[in-house]
């Protein structure tokens, strides 16, 4: 096992005194088990790339194999050699006397698999150490701004722990049960909802269904009753859809959020909860309501004054433990954007990365916004998308717009058949 031939420019080095992780002999003895074996190549093809091998050489000799494969030309000694010959390669290699040696380099054919997980750990701890050094060379030069560095940080880890993870096929009993629950919940919406449900019926019909990576927008003035609209519809696609929630609540305490809900599941006015006031029946109601939201798969951050950044690293690391159908903001104003001397430069920063956050979880995001005070001076109140505060590109990055509006707030007349009612535009 230690009289290989080395080929020219194997010893990379990271510094005079340290060489990076690898292993010659797996390597060698993946090239040299496809030689001798071809179907072990279909083993490993989608487990590792030329990149991960180590070895210059031994990357050119495996990019040389996929190309073989994808010609449906067998990869032995005699094609892979007039191949790297035809294109100038074979020296650079070692010749055809290292490709001989190949062979001969491999303890046991049927462990190729065994030999490329070692490969594929090397290549990701070598990874990790030039994504490490590019990391602490930036903040040695303390030129970047710090969340979007850790974020930056934080996304390069998350790419090499995922990148060419192995998959292999499943059979069709263990799909069956999973996609016959899909058609059942289907069927149980009654229509053409493609996306995440609201529960509310119209709002529905009009949007198929919160999209997946749409950025969804609903804003209204204080007191309109956005976060309690959100909630509904959070409620909705956790406990009816079991669709996992997100929730980044900037303005109210996880605690408050859960009083809320409460509230909501158990159909028990708020003013009774918040104080402890509650009658004999109100119990029943609330111990039901707590008992299905102990099950239900809503996520709650009450982080006050979140970054974008911060908010895309804490969204990355509940992903990837949990499965999310749903992310819900409140509200937008209250993020932190890339520092600016322009608020509204500020705010279009922050929409634009609430659509890339979208799009990079393919998730509907629902933002909650306000709007501007102008609209108060007005004869008629009704909400339109120049009363978007600090709108900036809200326009442009919003997918689907929503206003909330409660003429009540406005007619105080208790004749006002208005009351109670929330208009969504």
């Amino acid at each position: 096992m230690n009289d290989f031939i080395v080929p020219p420019g194997s010893l990379e080095r990271t510094s005079s005194k340290r060489v990076p992780p690898h292993n010659i002999e797996a390597e060698q003895s993946v090239l040299g088990s496809i030689l001798l074996k071809n179907k072990g190549f279909l083993q490993v093809n989608e487990y590792i790339s030329a990149d991960d091998f180590y070895r210059d050489a031994h990357k050119i000799i495996f990019t040389a194999m996929v190309e073989l494969f994808d010609r449906s030309e067998p990869q032995d000694m005699l094609t892979l050699t007039s191949y790297l010959t035809d294109t100038n390669q074979l020296e650079s290699v070692g010749g055809a006397s290292y490709l001989a040696t190949l062979t001969h380099a491999v303890p046991v054919t049927a462990n190729i698999e065994s030999y490329s997980r070692i490969i594929r750990q090397k290549s990701v701890l070598r990874n990790l150490i030039n994504t490490a050094s590019d990391i602490a060379q930036r903040c040695f030069e303390e030129q970047d701004d710090i969340d979007q560095l850790v974020d930056e940080a934080e996304q390069s880890i998350f790419e090499i722990a995922g990148n060419k993870s192995a998959t292999e096929f499943t059979p069709l009993r263990s799909i069956i049960p999973e996609s016959f629950k899909t058609v059942e919940k289907l069927y149980e919406r009654k229509e053409l909802i493609t996306g995440v449900p609201t529960g509310y019926t119209e709002l529905d019909k009009m949007t198929a269904g919160l999209q997946p990576s749409d950025l969804v927008i609903l804003a209204g003035r204080p007191s309109m009753g956005k976060t309690s609209l959100a909630l509904n519809i959070a409620q909705h696609a956790a406990l009816v859809d079991k669709t996992g929630v997100a929730i980044f609540s900037l303005e109210m305490s996880k605690d408050q959020l859960a009083m809320r809900l409460l509230s909501s599941v158990g159909r028990i006015d708020s003013q009774k909860i918040r104080t402890g006031r509650l009658q004999n029946e109100d119990w029943p109601h609330l111990s039901r309501a707590a008992g299905m939201l102990s099950e239900a798969p809503i996520h709650i951050d009450d982080t006050p004054a979140l970054s974008i950044p911060e908010m895309r690293s804490k969204m990355r690391r509940l992903a990837s433990g949990n499965d999310i159908g749903l992310v819900l903001v409140d509200y937008l104003q209250l993020m932190r954007g890339r520092v600016s001397e322009n608020r509204t430069q500020e705010i279009s920063d922050i929409s634009r990365s609430l659509k890339a956050l979208a799009k990079e979880h393919d998730v509907p995001v629902l933002a909650l916004s306000q709007l501007n005070r102008g609209l108060e001076s007005r004869t008629d109140k009704r909400p339109m998308m120049a009363d978007l505060r600090e709108s900036g590109a809200i326009e442009q990055d919003a997918d689907v717009i929503c206003f909330i509006k409660r003429d009540e707030l406005y007619n105080k007349n208790e004749d006002n058949p208005d009351k109670g009612i929330a208009e969504i535009i």
